[in-house]
């Protein structure tokens, strides 16, 4: 028995001329390029959106927005490849018209339009919210490192470029001392010569230059990052190295269908401080007033809780462990209750921390101080409590807030469980299935372009699969 046989490469065949025909009726190419018909390429800002009656023909921003959605669709986000895709590619030839723009061209669509690209993702989000898609009840917040195109080595802060410099300097005296004694040293072959020494030098002052310029920019920046300038050094949640240069991504997904409903690019290494920003962008983005918002403990600060629970988002985040160094006996402050009827702490022992003043803390914020310092001298448990004379409790102004929102969260642990289910499927997706975990261009702008796409991709994908693959359904929706 013989192997299976195909056609013969020599056999002329009769195929289709058009390429319409290659392309499936239920394909996902026909969804992408229905959409970015429908948008409006001068009011969103795209370069080229009107043609010039003079110079060279631009291609079309659709044509191009249609082959950078189809290539983070399928894991292709390199120009270069995207690129190639263009001569071998049916489905591609069939979206570009068989038009085959080099790669600069690609990446200059990218570079020129990034503000563009961003708003391209809230006009989808527009649509699915038109479609139903967005539940706008419930939602869930979370933040991902992904790496930036800079390598921790030029990445710089006080100490190491005090290092360098010195470093630096230790080889110019060395190299200077060596001029010095080179005449009887290159007569015995022994050394460099003079021209050698010379061009080393020269190049070691050029590194001390450029290192001072930077120790001059520290004086003002924590740290900086030389190739991509927006970029910092940040703990990858073990991804890659523990410690790398990362951009915070954050996302609001709505529990509904699991899509993104708005995204945030920051160099902020943690998390703080974003929950009422990423709950105001999702609000708008599906037209609601009120929310409910489940957050992990990295979200954790009273003020901008706060600040989510006064303009009608109802948080569910978890409380993170009392900071400082674990005690295995002794009391901690969750062992003092709060009787908010009276303003006034139950230690443990039973006595009461009345208010005595309020106080400025050294992080601007003003706290209640509460102690009583006479039950405190006589306690004969004191040194479980406090290595001072007395206990003080220090009460933050928004603590009502944070207690009912802990208090949410414990009593309602079943729905915050749910935070993971939501909001963790599109990191998977984006960083583990299709493998984006670090960006290709730099700066803010630009990153923020890419992580625009990523999730724009990831929602059509959504999109596509809830309405299982049915194409007439989904583009009769999308034009009515």
């Amino acid at each position: 028995m013989s192997y299976k046989t195909g056609t013969d490469k020599q056999q002329l065949t009769f195929m289709p001329m058009c390429p319409e025909d290659y392309v499936s009726e239920d394909h996902i190419c026909r969804v992408i390029c229905a959409f970015t018909e429908q948008l409006d390429m001068a009011g969103l800002g795209f370069k080229y959106a009107q043609c010039m009656d003079v110079g060279n023909r631009p291609f079309d921003p659709r044509m191009m927005l249609d082959l950078y959605l189809y290539g983070y669709l399928h894991r292709v986000r390199s120009s270069r490849r995207l690129e190639a895709e263009t001569h071998r590619n049916i489905e591609v030839m069939w979206i570009m018209d068989g038009l085959t723009p080099d790669d600069k061209t690609i990446s200059n669509f990218r570079k020129d339009n990034s503000k563009a690209l961003r708003e391209v993702f809230r006009a989808f989000n527009r649509m699915c919210r038109k479609l139903d898609l967005f539940g706008g009840e419930l939602a869930a917040t979370d933040g991902s490192k992904f790496r930036a195109d800079n390598s921790r080595k030029n990445n710089h802060n006080k100490t190491t470029v005090e290092r360098e410099l010195s470093r630096i300097e230790k080889h110019i005296s060395e190299y200077l001392n060596a001029l010095d004694e080179n005449d009887a040293a290159e007569a015995a072959g022994e050394r460099l010569s003079v021209e050698e020494i010379k061009d080393i030098l020269e190049m070691l002052n050029a590194r001390k230059e450029k290192f001072a310029g930077i120790a001059q920019r520290l004086e003002t920046e924590s740290e900086v990052s030389t190739v991509d300038p927006d970029s910092r050094l940040m703990h990858s949640n073990g991804d890659a190295r523990k410690l790398d240069v990362c951009y915070n991504v954050q996302t609001i997904v709505d529990e509904k269908y699991h899509m993104i409903a708005d995204f945030d690019v920051t160099g902020q290494a943690d998390d703080k401080g974003q929950l009422q920003n990423m709950s105001e962008r999702a609000m708008e983005v599906m037209g609601v007033e009120t929310l409910t918002n489940l957050a992990d403990k990295g979200y954790y600060d009273g003020e901008d809780i706060a600040a989510c629970e006064e303009n009608g988002v109802t948080c569910l985040v978890a409380k993170p462990a009392p900071g400082g160094a674990k005690k295995t006996e002794g009391f901690t402050i969750n062992d003092f209750s709060y009787d908010r009827e009276n303003d006034c702490y139950i230690c443990p022992c039973k006595n009461t921390l009345k208010f005595m003043r309020l106080q400025k803390h050294s992080n601007g914020k003003e706290y209640r101080v509460y102690a009583h310092f006479a039950a405190c001298r006589k306690c004969p448990q004191r040194s479980l409590c406090t290595n001072s004379n007395h206990r003080q409790i220090m009460r933050l102004p928004y603590q009502d807030v944070l207690d009912a929102v802990d208090e949410r969260t414990r009593s309602d642990k079943k729905l915050y469980r749910r935070r993971q289910k939501i909001v963790e499927h599109p990191f998977g997706t984006i960083k583990a299935v299709w493998g984006y975990k670090q960006f290709l261009c730099r700066t803010k702008p630009k990153v923020s372009a890419e992580t625009a796409m990523a999730c724009l991709a990831y929602n059509l994908r959504r999109v596509f699969n809830i309405y299982g693959g049915n194409v007439d359904k989904l583009l009769a929706e999308m034009v009515a």
